[in-house]
């Protein structure tokens, strides 16, 4: 082999190597602490700097993810408390989108607002996790939410195709329920991360996983071959809700979907027949009472 030959060779290589490790993850971090005096801004920012770090510099899964593939996700950390220089208390919201196929559209996907977040952070750490190790609630935290936005990304490309992630998260949850931080235990509530991904694995709450493939994949993915049919069609998955809400009314994980999927659903809804609109104002209405003034507009 000749020295041009080999060189080929090795951007090949390069190449494919890099491809290879592209991560999950194009995560954008911002933490705010609008009422904390007595911490340096610079510790605030070191941490948002370390978990952007942490989310999007490590590989979730064994598959190969193009640059333009990623998972884009925003994610703000506001915190209320600080009892000490290393001691964190307040909330997290998270939302992720996925494009549409053949278009420049991206719908939400993933949507929480977590109140329980207490987490301990030295700015000069590095954050490590393991799936079989509960190191820490910080890394737990993020590792945890990390696997449940990829477990419902891949459930609107495939029917359940998220199982493997929302195994791994639940995996988080009982090395973390240990631990004297809130949210990782049944006890906690119906709203704890122990109460979501227990929901999203079982049987109750399959025909949401079922609404979040037919509404992606032959809803939001087929309206370039014909907007009528793919709202049917989108319609018509969102019509599978009922099931959960006559065993599970007001359940948490339908109030997140409709947290990331109500205004979508009225702007796409609402140059639709008379008829359409009328049959899913009266689901919408029953399942997700709390955008009742949303769904009203809808029918105006």
């Amino acid at each position: 082999m000749n020295g041009i030959h080999k060189i080929l060779a090795l951007l090949a290589i390069l190449t494919f190597t890099l491809e290879a490790k592209t991560q999950e993850l194009n995560c954008e971090i911002s933490v705010m602490a609008p009422q904390i005096n007595n911490i340096d801004a610079s510790v605030f920012e070191t941490m948002e700097s370390t978990i952007r770090e942490f989310m999007n510099g490590r590989k979730w899964t064994n598959d190969y993810f193009d640059f333009d593939e990623r998972i884009e996700v925003s994610m703000q950390i506001t915190i209320s408390e600080a009892p000490s220089q290393t001691q964190f208390r307040g909330s997290i919201q998270i939302q992720s989108s996925r494009p549409v196929y053949n278009s420049d559209y991206k719908t939400s996907v993933f949507a929480i607002n977590d109140q329980n977040v207490d987490i301990t952070f030295l700015p000069n750490s590095i954050l490590q996790f393991s799936l079989d190790q509960h190191r820490d609630n910080l890394s737990s935290l993020l590792g945890f939410y990390a696997y449940m936005i990829i477990g419902f990304d891949y459930d609107t490309f495939s029917l359940e195709g998220g199982t493997p992630y929302f195994l791994n998260a639940q995996t988080v949850v009982a090395n973390a329920s240990n631990s004297a931080s809130q949210g990782w235990k049944a006890s906690d509530g119906p709203k704890s991360r122990f109460s979501y991904v227990e929901n999203q694995l079982s049987q109750t709450f399959k025909p949401l996983r079922k609404c979040l493939y037919r509404y992606h994949r032959h809803g939001w993915d087929k309206t370039y071959d014909g907007l009528e049919d793919a709202r049917l069609e989108m319609s018509n998955a969102l019509l599978d809700l009922r099931s959960i809400h006559k065993i599970r009314p007001s359940s948490f994980n339908l109030q997140m979907f409709f947290f990331s999927k109500s205004d979508e659903i009225v702007n796409l809804f609402t140059p639709s027949p008379q008829e359409e609109r009328l049959r899913l104002y009266n689901l919408l209405t029953s399942v997700d009472p709390g955008n009742i003034g949303k769904y009203e507009k809808m029918m105006n």
